[in-house]
């Protein structure tokens, strides 16, 4: 259950972050977001980025073995990372539909996913 709910923290932290960082690209489209300054676009990324961190302090704090948790510190670094590539890829089908992922991204993608069996397996 700790594994679980450590996951979907990470995937609910990783939604916020991933709007942290780019959703800001998409402001301009919007009426309100048209005469936003740089400034202005950097105080709402923070805003978004706290709640982030709202869900990632929690995920790591009880998905790590040292605070009986199921997962090592690499273990957590590398589902983390799976999911934020997850997550940015569906972002991206989503919100930007002139972006698109061609096969060398799925390729990328498939060898950090390998990544993660590697990191995962006991040799």
């Amino acid at each position: 259950m700790k594994a679980l709910r450590t996951i979907l923290f990470l995937v609910i932290s990783n939604t916020f972050m991933t709007f942290a960082w780019y959703g800001h690209l998409k402001f301009k489209e919007f009426s309100w977001g048209k005469g936003l300054g740089l400034f202005a676009i950097i105080l709402i990324s923070w805003g978004l980025a706290f709640f982030e961190y709202l869900f990632q302090v929690p995920a790591n704090e009880g998905g790590f073995k040292g605070n009986g948790g199921p997962f090592t510190l690499v273990q957590l670094k590398t589902i983390q990372e799976a999911i934020t590539l997850i997550v940015f890829s569906v972002f991206t089908l989503v919100f930007f539909k002139t972006e698109k992922l061609a096969w060398n991204h799925a390729l990328g993608f498939a060898l950090i996913v390998l990544a993660v069996f590697v990191i995962f397996k006991k040799w």
